[in-house]
């Protein structure tokens, strides 16, 4: 999926390949000290220590493509090889600043689309177990959705679908994880709550056949016996060879 790989790069920098590698000297944390070079000198080692798995160094030489020659074409490469390096080595949030900033300075650029997918990938990464917070979650998901908007017709788009049904099915697990807690518990209300979130918010998700299981669950437990009728009514309509909805039917069976 990635398209702005090394290759990408060395095959449109073939011209630099005639300049010797330049290995520079480093301060304590690994970036270049400042010292004047070329263009050419500074994005060839950067490349050499990509190609080489020195991912730190090479982001640190791609940032200083960008500080010692901001207006070149190769700057705006940088860039965007800078975010990919850092995503490389798990550091996510670096990642997501650099490509941000590659897409405020170069919104038209036609590689900006792989900025946006890096952002979705750097957020997507980071999601967690449904019994913690999902606000990365929520993050990837408004990510995917850009690029499916924005770029609808790419390699991108199709694959940011993907991740955007299973993020939304990763979602509607943490709306079923505090519904079955709150069920639990008793509290009856605030379980239907959560679990008619997934009906209606996340309706195309594996977790909806579950959600009105429980629904009429806590509807029994409450003594509403015409509302879990219409509910298991809902869900043998909907998913009628569902397990959830045999588990339904006898249990309103249970209670004429």
């Amino acid at each position: 999926m990635i398209n702005l790989n090394i290759k990408y790069f060395v095959k449109n920098s073939l011209f630099i390949l005639i300049f010797g590698l330049l290995i520079s000297c480093s301060s304590n944390d690994g970036r270049p000290e400042y010292r004047e070079r070329t263009l050419e000198a500074i994005y060839n080692n950067a490349l050499y220590n990509l190609e080489r798995g020195r991912f730190q160094q090479a982001a640190f030489e791609f940032d200083e493509v960008e500080r010692q020659h901001p207006y070149s074409s190769w700057a705006r490469r940088a860039m965007l090889m800078s975010a990919y390096t850092y995503y490389l080595q798990n550091k996510y949030d670096e990642a997501i600043s650099s490509a941000q900033r590659f897409i405020s300075l170069h919104p038209g650029n036609k590689h900006a689309v792989y900025a946006y997918y890096l952002i979705g990938q750097s957020y997507y990464e980071r999601i967690s177990d449904v019994a913690r917070d999902q606000k990365i979650t929520e993050m990837a998901l408004e990510s995917f959705i850009e690029i499916i908007r924005r770029y609808p017709d790419t390699d991108y788009a199709r694959d940011a679908q993907m991740k955007v049904d299973l993020t939304m099915d990763h979602l509607a697990g943490k709306e079923m994880y505090i519904g079955r807690y709150y069920l639990k518990q008793s509290a009856f209300l605030a379980a239907i709550n959560r679990f008619r979130s997934v009906v209606v918010d996340y309706k195309t998700t594996s977790h909806t056949p579950e959600a009105l299981h429980r629904i009429v669950e806590a509807y029994i437990s409450l003594g509403l016996m015409e509302e879990a009728k219409a509910t298991a009514s809902v869900l043998g309509y909907n998913f009628p060879n569902s397990h959830w909805y045999k588990d339904s039917y006898e249990l309103v069976k249970s209670f004429p």
